[in-house]
């Protein structure tokens, strides 16, 4: 039987022991995971912070689940090496043999250089936070009372999420952002102006284009344009760094990230690497997706169902989880409106909190930022998605009027092949096959389909077709 050990319970760690488990090979599967407790779904701690989910409703798997799938999974553990010549992993004064080693250590928050963040040992001061384990999200929400003042470091997804839970939740928030203009990897300069706009219904706040110079506890921050923000909570989203401390450790190459191939393999051949820890070439960093399609790739070659199996990258579709904002983005979208390479379209109504852009080549799209306009970001993902081609009617599309037999405007309009969970490739056809099998709530689709489990944006579509489902049953 092969030994396969896995370091890291994480999203990606939690997803690969699944996809294993699927395919019923007969692997020893060995789990060290660093934290206390079951995975979760880091995806979903926006709406942890923000109250609409409790923190056992973001659990990937249940307190039995090693146990009923005969998983060694081991928890609140500190792998210290890898002794690739012997293949063993050194955790905790013991040795665990393995003929395939899985890292999936993740990443941890990057904090800025500030004066009074951290004390001279790195241990935070008192009223700053990071937003990246439950634990976080934990005492976020124990700090965040109505009329509480909150700073929130960093305008990119994840901090824009916190800032909109933490607003719903009465708290007094500003957001601080070093560039020019919001989720500047994912948004050109227009579409940040019109989120900026959409998030200030709210009451969230923004100082922009500056960074916060000085810490002062129980008092808020000093930015570098020597302004103050007030701020007895500070939430840090300013990025994170790869956790390779263990790669490095056993002399695998790394830099920015443990470098692998389309394989997920190291410079050793045994020893693999997936999620926010790995670097490859068609990655984007931060992301579920990617992750989740790297582990159904790995199980499949070390299982030995699909030796060949290769991971390519991932065409990735961003979706701000914010609660009454609109909000995707997907491909290249920082193409200017006359490069001669593309044909660009774009569409403003700030007052009413929409922005519409759309970046083709070839009929293709390759980009699209559309905020406030849902129609038109379920038909352009699905173009993106499936390499077809865009409708002549150009207009119509970008305002999510145009209707094609690739695009419907409705459950019953989309094709069976049609994917509606991308994060775990489920299409409407696998979802109606589920239904007609007895799974006749969302809950019992996503129980057998795993639809909803990744970023969550799909969850208004299925719940559209279960309704369809219900109506012409």
């Amino acid at each position: 039987m092969r030994r396969v050990v896995v370091v890291g319970y994480g999203m990606a760690g939690a997803r690969f022991a699944d996809e294993v488990l699927r395919r019923d090979s007969g692997v020893r599967l060995t789990v060290l995971g660093e934290e206390e407790h079951a995975a979760y779904n880091r995806v979903l701690l926006s709406s942890v912070v923000a109250g609409s989910m409790t923190p056992d409703s973001v659990r990937l798997h249940g307190s039995d689940w090693a146990a009923r799938h005969g998983v060694d999974l081991r928890l609140g553990v500190e792998v210290t090496g890898v002794d690739r010549a012997r293949r063993v992993v050194l955790a905790d004064g013991d040795e665990i043999p393995y003929d395939a080693l899985v890292l999936a250590t993740g990443a941890r928050p990057w904090i800025p250089p500030t004066e009074g963040l951290q004390d001279p040992d790195g241990a935070l001061a008192p009223g700053v936070v990071p937003f990246r384990t439950l634990e976080d999200c934990e005492r976020i929400v124990a700090a965040a009372r109505p009329g509480t003042p909150v700073a929130v470091l960093g305008g990119g997804l994840l901090g824009l999420e916190a800032a909109r839970g933490l607003a719903g939740r009465g708290c007094l928030v500003t957001v601080v952002h070093p560039l020019g203009h919001l989720m500047n990897r994912q948004l050109d300069v227009g579409a940040g102006r019109v989120l900026a706009r959409v998030l200030g219904e709210f009451g969230i706040e923004f100082r922009l284009g500056t960074s916060a110079a000085k810490y002062l506890p129980g008092d808020g921050l000093v930015l570098d344009d020597g302004s103050r923000v007030p701020a007895e909570l500070v939430v840090v989203s300013a990025g994170v760094q790869a956790a390779t401390e263990v790669a490095e450790r056993a002399g695998i190459t790394v830099d920015r990230g443990i470098l692998v191939d389309d394989a997920l393999r190291t410079n050793d051949p045994r020893v693999h690497a997936i999620g926010d820890c790995a670097r490859h070439a068609g990655t984007v960093s931060g992301l579920v997706q990617p992750a989740w399609e790297q582990a159904a790739v790995l199980a499949d070659r070390l299982t030995g169902v699909a030796p060949a199996a290769r991971y390519r990258g991932t065409a990735v579709v961003t979706r701000l989880k914010a609660r009454d904002v609109d909000l995707a983005a997907l491909g290249d979208v920082h193409v200017d409106l006359d490069s001669p390479d593309h044909e660009v379209l774009s569409f403003q109504d700030p007052v009413r909190g929409r922005y519409a852009k759309l970046v083709l080549r070839d009929d293709l799209v390759v980009g699209a930022i559309l905020i406030g306009a849902p129609d038109a970001a379920a038909a352009i993902a699905h173009l993106f998605d499936r390499g077809l081609r865009a409708p002549t009617d150009r207009l119509a599309l970008l305002l999510g009027r145009a209707l094609t037999p690739e695009v419907a405007s409705s459950p019953a309009d989309l094709p069976a092949a049609a994917v509606i969970c991308k994060c775990n490739t489920v299409s409407k056809g696998q979802l109606v096959t589920a239904y007609r099998g007895g799974a006749s709530t969302v809950a019992a689709l996503t129980a057998a389909t795993r639809a909803t489990t990744g970023c969550g944006g799909c969850k208004d579509t299925v719940c559209g077709l279960l309704d369809w489902l219900n109506n012409t049953a």
